[in-house]
Formats: C-alpha cells, structure tokens, sequence
C-alpha cells in the first residue's frame, strides 16, 4: 500500500472496506493490540484476527447507530442482531473467533474501569460442525517426501534447493513443527547428539522436539553439504540469497510437491503437523506425550486426534471383519 492511499485512510486489498477513523483505532483498539502482542505474548495472526473483528462489529454499530450510545449500554437483542447479521460475513468458526475477540476485548477495557459490562459474555452462538483435521497417510506422506529426489533425478532443481525442501518437510512431518517454528529454527536450537530441537511455540512457550532420525539426517546432510554459514544464530532454512525462508516461501514450496504427488494442492504445512500427531497415536502413543510434543496448552486441543483415529479404525474394521 503507498503512503498516499495510507494518508488517504482506505485499505486497497479486494474487497476491503474504508479504514476506521484514526481516533477510534488510537483510542479504542491500539491500546489493546499492545496489551495482546507485548502483554499476552499473542501471535501476529490472533492480533490480525481480532482486529478483524473489532473493526467489524465497530462498522456494524455506527451502521445501527448504537455506538454513540457506548458500548455498556448494548443490550442483548442488539448483540443478537449483531452475531445474526455476522453470520452473513462469515462462517461459524470466525464468528466463533470473532466474538471470543470481542470479549476479551471489552474485558480488557473493563479491567481499565473503562466499560463496565461485557455484553458479549452469554451471546448464543450457532453450533460449530465437528471437523477433523486432514491429514495425509504414512503411503501419502512417503510419496510427498520423495518429491524433491524426484526433481533431482529429472534435472528440473538445484540439490541444494531440493534437499533444503525435503529437509522442511521432514521437520514439519518428522518433528510436529508448526509452520512459524520451522522458519524460525535456529541450529543453534539443535542438538545432534541427543536429536531433540529446542522450539518457541504459542505464547513464547519452549518445547523440545524430538526430530527423528531420518529428519535428524536430512538437518546433518543440508548442514555439511549445502548451508551458507550453520553458525548458533543461522537459520536452518534460507533462501537463494541466504536470507531465513519465510512461511509463505515454505507454502509455495509445499504445493510444488503436493502437485508433484498427486496429492490436494490446498493442503497446508500444518496438514503435515496433523499427519504426525495421527501417526502417533494410531501406533499407540499416550495422548498426554503427543499433547507434549505438540505444545498444546490444552488436552482437549489434542483429543481430536482421537477422532481421526477412532475413525480410521472403524474403516479398518469395516473394511476386514465379516460382521461388519
């Protein structure tokens, strides 16, 4: 965006509306953006999100022409209204995000002596539809992972290029790395000799992650042969000029050998990290060591790995008994 269209207040991304006026978004959403990211230790996708959602439910009140009135004096066929009208934007699962955003924020400002109720708290909300996460099978992610061999083989990619990729996926797949942890992997962050990662999660949480020894191969290989400098502070992944891989770059590269494969080409690098926690458990892990790997704050966050192997033992079970 040029600073012209900045000054003239008007985001310029398809479809997106005019920018709040910049007394409401100084007064009422930078203090707590700060308060997410410094404070809270959110990442810059929740801020994002929030953010989203503030913006929304603040055009949706100067269009009801209850926001001069305060937020304190909403009531609830108004917050009603609100998520009714909501839900022709946006699907369940935002919504969903949406209005946990707005809670937290009004709580924020009320925790300040600013708004004394929060009028989001008990709003009734459509049921979210139980989606398991994809995943691909172990047969799948064999194919996907050979892909940069492949293109070795042919002559149609750089080693250097090729094993870097392959080494991303053995991460991702290998380790149960988000997307943000692998771009952000230092090999200072490694220890060979014990072959565990240590990684910075949700919240600055650290975590150690068991790399696997095929990964752990892959990390030696790129480093002896192919890495720039491996120094504590390098990245594990670069780019051609050097510079730390981005998540985008990570995508791309991804879709290359999702394509190469056969495979769906919206598949995501999380869907690898889904792969690895429902390996896991379909080969009899503790529910509590891959909430462990994982880092997640919550069991029930990885209880719905449950689901998908339950799921997947019933099609076994379908499949091969003759009760079935």
């Amino acid at each position: 965006m040029s600073q012209s269209e900045t000054r003239a207040g008007v985001d310029v991304g398809a479809g997106r509306r005019p920018a709040l006026p910049a007394e409401v978004m100084g007064e009422w959403w930078t203090p707590f953006a700060e308060h997410l990211a410094l404070e809270r230790r959110c990442s810059a996708y929740t801020v994002r999100n929030y953010r989203q959602a503030f913006e929304d439910f603040y055009r949706w009140a100067q269009g009801a022409g209850v926001w001069a009135r305060g937020v304190d004096a909403l009531e609830v066929r108004e917050v009603r209204d609100f998520v009714i009208e909501a839900q022709h934007r946006f699907d369940r699962r935002t919504l969903h995000n949406h209005v946990s955003g707005l809670r937290a924020w009004v709580k924020f400002w009320q925790q300040r002596g600013r708004l004394k109720r929060n009028p989001f708290v008990g709003v009734p909300l459509p049921k979210l539809e139980k989606r398991l996460p994809k995943f691909l099978t172990e047969e799948q992610m064999k194919r996907l992972l050979l892909g940069p061999q492949r293109l070795i083989e042919n002559g149609s990619e750089e080693p250097a290029v090729a094993w870097r990729d392959r080494l991303a996926m053995e991460l991702l797949y290998g380790g149960g790395l988000r997307v943000s942890e692998l771009v952000a992997l230092n090999y200072g962050a490694v220890d060979f000799s014990e072959g565990v990662a240590r990684v910075v999660g949700k919240g600055k949480k650290e975590r150690m992650c068991p790399l696997g020894r095929v990964a752990l191969a892959v990390l030696a290989k790129v480093r002896d042969e192919f890495a720039r400098s491996a120094g504590p502070g390098d990245a594990v992944l670069t780019g051609p000029h050097g510079a730390r891989m981005t998540v985008r770059a990570v995508q791309l590269r991804l879709k290359r050998y999702l394509a190469l494969a056969e495979l769906p080409r919206e598949l995501t690098p999380h869907k690898l990290r889904h792969s690895y926690a429902t390996h896991l458990l379909n080969a009899g892990a503790d529910l509590r060591l891959v909430q462990e790997l994982l880092g997640h704050a919550l069991l029930t966050t990885t209880q719905v790995y449950t689901h998908v192997s339950v799921a997947r033992l019933q099609e076994i079970y379908a499949k091969a008994h003759p009760r079935a």
